[in-house]
């Protein structure tokens, strides 16, 4: 597996990670035995990176992984990441808290259930307008004095809170959606401060929740029950016609590169540099093997250049997220 490097402080991780949400949350029904062994094969496979969060579940998915992980903490840099608020009972408020006090309390019960001392990276996973960065990075530059954190990352934050936190603490990764999906940092200024400060770029889902796989063609395609995409505009009857005509033409460039249209699609986002790492989440071994195999899969200019003709920036239909969702994004 080949490695990467996030930041300037060492965090070596594999090119590719796993995003290990759906496991527990987002994407239907979870089934525990295949997310486990999801997650040992991926070890096997080489893959040491697992992202997760307090909020998935909320609180399931880091038990989950740290279940996972037991008696295999040195394969593995664990990051998780807090900042949408969970109240006392355990619920998603549906609200953002930033604040030091919640930032040092939070972190404790994440040590708890991936049953560790320390983590490897810790996000902010969104951007508190109430509370200035500094003061949250603050707090979390203390966690890492104190050795309960090894590297600090901001998720879905804008190039100038980017500068921001990072004038207080050195950040490893900023993490935000990038795929043939979704290009938007690459003209909002937010890959572009990442690699003038040296700091690492994660992209999560690298294959537009499932769309880039070609598995989804309308809305029937999409699982019953607690699904993200359900309540996603680009997943809507109408958005999915419109966006249908990419990942088609991506399918027919794929048959001629004789790979997958899945496997072409994370090509791509790992090739954007040796500074970016894709996290493709899943919860099953099958598509954690197909997602693995972009790792060998040569990208020529010549390809390139027609992947970037057919999926440009703002080609897709739709937002990113529901209208609440959305202006929780700084991007």
């Amino acid at each position: 597996m080949e490695q990467r490097t996030l930041g300037k402080d060492g965090l070596t991780v594999s090119a590719e990670g796993l995003g290990c949400m759906g496991m527990t949350f987002g994407y239907g029904d979870a089934d525990e035995a295949e997310a486990v062994a999801t997650i040992h094969r991926a070890l096997e496979l080489g893959v040491t990176l697992l992202d997760s969060a307090d909020m998935y579940g909320p609180f399931t998915n880091e038990a989950l992984v740290g279940r996972a992980v037991r008696g295999r903490r040195d394969q593995v840099v664990l990051a998780t990441k807090v900042g949408n608020e969970i109240d006392a009972d355990g619920r998603l408020t549906g609200s953002l808290n930033n604040r030091p006090d919640y930032i040092k309390r939070a972190v404790e019960g994440s040590l708890a259930r991936l049953g560790t001392d320390h983590l490897d990276l810790y996000y902010l996973h969104r951007i508190d307008p109430e509370v200035p960065v500094e003061e949250s990075i603050g707090a979390m530059a203390e966690l890492v004095a104190e050795g309960k954190v090894r590297h600090l990352g901001v998720s879905e934050a804008s190039a100038a809170t980017i500068r921001r936190a990072h004038a207080v603490h050195p950040l490893a990764a900023v993490q935000t959606e990038y795929s043939l999906f979704t290009r938007d940092v690459e003209i909002n200024g937010v890959l572009d401060t990442v690699r003038e400060l040296g700091i690492g770029f994660v992209a999560y889902s690298p294959l537009g929740r499932g769309f880039l796989t070609g598995g989804i063609r309308s809305t029937r395609d999409i699982p019953e029950g607690l699904d993200f995409r359900r309540i996603s505009p680009r997943f809507t009857e109408d958005n999915l016609r419109r966006n249908l005509p990419v990942v088609d033409a991506l399918s027919v460039l794929a048959d001629r590169v004789g790979v997958s249209v899945t496997r072409l699609a994370l090509a791509w986002v790992l090739s954007r540099g040796d500074d970016v790492v894709a996290i493709p989440g899943t919860k099953r071994r099958r598509y954690l093997e197909e997602n693995v195999g972009a790792l060998s899969v040569p990208l020529t200019a010549e390809t390139i250049a027609e992947i970037d003709r057919i999926a440009p920036h703002g080609v897709t239909a739709g937002d990113r997220y529901p209208t609440q969702d959305m202006a929780q994004l700084e991007g």
